[in-house]
């Protein structure tokens, strides 16, 4: 009798080996973690069409939003390993644990590909009394209270950036959150907000537009596309400390996902990457590319959770020691 329930057992097991052979046999669904028009929605839209082209399947693509991105990991994590749902993200859930939003990061999922990195940048509305950072402090000090920043949530992008900005300088301002730097940077035009600490890629075509403008870049030194746009470390040298640092964009799946499926999704991600108007769009927003996945995507998330869940433990606002999860201080 156990013979035989073990022969079926491995018979069952390479039914699914075989199954999963012919991945993708249906639609993928693919859970973008921020809102429309953001800078993870605009790099999930430009690569999911060459990945469909190698995949032979379509990718059917929802913006989840909540939770500083917490809402659409827990859907992909509560969803079959199967490697038919896929979470498009960015960096934020590397410090869920320390905030507290939740018992999964990026560490217990399988990375199927790191596709690029930005950088930070700070920017008003167009007609803002200030035009580069040490205006703005100075601003912000002279008005307490006054000055109105946009904020994706704790754990977003711009709460690591404040955290950066406010171990440097003491401000009193008013923070008021938006569902991903899509709608933060719509509410920053029509003048709901003063400042949003955004990423270049998702701001970059607005400053050519002259729809707002940009007081600072979040790094050690210019960036191309804005030549004249001073790096912050040139008003707050200190913040060298923390740069060069930005918000990463990656697809993952759930622990558990066949092999098979795992591989084949790698592989063309791997691909479309190198697809020229995928490249294009990259360097015209300022965006990076990485191109990773595996050990070197392992290692890369690692040291972003290290960074980050240190940053916001020491900038108060974790609700739990980086300690307590063995995160070593970078």
């Amino acid at each position: 009798m156990k013979k035989r329930f073990l022969t079926t057992v491995a018979g069952i097991a390479l039914m699914s080996g075989a199954a999963f052979a012919d991945y993708p046999t249906k639609d993928i669904q693919g859970i973008i973690q921020w809102g429309a028009g953001g800078s993870t929605d605009t790099v999930m839209r430009s690569i999911s069409p060459h990945v469909e082209e190698e995949l032979g399947s379509d990718i059917i693509l929802t913006n989840k939003t909540g939770g500083v991105g917490a809402i659409a990991l827990k859907y992909v994590n509560a969803k079959k390993a199967d490697g038919y749902t896929l979470l498009m993200g960015a960096e934020n859930p590397q410090m869920y644990k320390v905030l507290g939003l939740s018992d999964t990061d990026y560490n217990d999922m399988v990375a199927i590909n790191i596709l690029a990195r930005g950088t930070p940048i700070f920017v008003a509305q167009k007609d803002a009394p200030y035009n580069n950072m040490q205006e703005l402090i100075d601003y912000a000090k002279a008005n307490p209270g006054k000055v109105k920043f946009g904020s994706t949530g704790k754990g977003g992008l711009t709460s690591i950036v404040m955290a950066m900005l406010e171990s440097q300088v003491d401000l009193d301002y008013t923070s008021i959150p938006y569902n991903g730097d899509g709608p933060a940077l719509t509410a920053l035009q029509g003048g709901a907000i003063d400042v949003m600490p955004s990423v270049l890629g998702a701001t970059v075509e607005h400053l050519k537009a002259g729809r707002m403008k940009a007081l600072g870049v979040v790094d050690v030194e210019k960036s191309k596309l804005l030549p004249g746009v001073a790096p912050i470390t040139d008003t707050l040298p200190g913040m060298k400390s923390y740069l060069p640092w930005g918000p990463f964009f990656g697809v993952f799946v759930k622990k558990g996902t066949p092999e098979e499926a795992v591989e084949k999704l790698q592989a063309a991600f791997h691909k479309a990457a190198f697809s020229p108007d995928f490249i294009d769009l990259m360097e015209k927003r300022g965006f990076t590319i990485l191109n990773v996945s595996g050990e070197e995507a392992d290692m890369f998330l690692s040291g972003y959770r290290s960074t980050s869940s240190w940053l916001v433990h020491e900038a108060g606002f974790s609700k739990r020691s980086p300690e307590e999860f063995n995160i070593p201080k970078p």
